[in-house]
């Protein structure tokens, strides 16, 4: 999970991970890609996919101020899931403890998006008869499962109600 404040990326994980304490000063990039769907051409050559995509690249530096630590595992939780911060319990101390995070400026990222169509339909393939467009992929939230732990009579809370059958990303 990742949350984004518009000028830095928070990311967290365990403070027993080697990956993210171990190097300090290592540069990383963070990637995250949408696939909206399938461009299929007359030509399998011509294939391709319509995306959104981000490349964050830089230095983190570890989030060691209690207070932004707490806002960058806020910003975070709430881009999963939005009210989610305020309905939970919060964070304890011991778990704050447990967690190291991260703290990646967006000064060097790029964006790149590919939409529409295939690029086939007007050359030579353009007579083969065969079938050319987009298949788009579309994601969308379910209805709530309960934990078959939680107690009778215990409803999901409206914020995650109102995103079930919602479309996602």
């Amino acid at each position: 999970m990742y949350g984004s404040d518009g000028r830095t990326l928070y990311f967290h994980g365990s403070v027993a991970s080697r990956s993210l304490v171990a190097s300090p000063e290592a540069a990383v990039c963070v990637t995250v890609t949408h696939v909206d769907g399938l461009v299929l051409a007359r030509s399998v050559f011509e294939h391709g996919v319509n995306y959104r995509s981000a490349m964050i690249y830089g230095v983190p530096r570890a989030v060691t101020d209690p207070d932004e630590k707490l806002a960058g595992l806020r910003c975070l939780t709430e881009q999963a899931a939005p009210g989610q911060w305020d309905y939970a319990r919060q964070p304890s101390r011991k778990e704050m403890a447990a967690t190291v995070g991260l703290a990646l400026s967006l000064a060097e990222a790029s964006v790149k998006i590919r939409t529409g169509g295939p690029d086939d339909g007007d050359g030579p393939d353009a007579a083969l008869g065969i079938w050319a467009g987009v298949l788009p992929l579309t994601a969308s939230w379910g209805a709530p499962e309960a934990d078959p732990l939680l107690p009778a009579g215990i409803e999901p809370p409206p914020h995650v109600s109102a995103r079930a059958h919602t479309r996602a990303g």
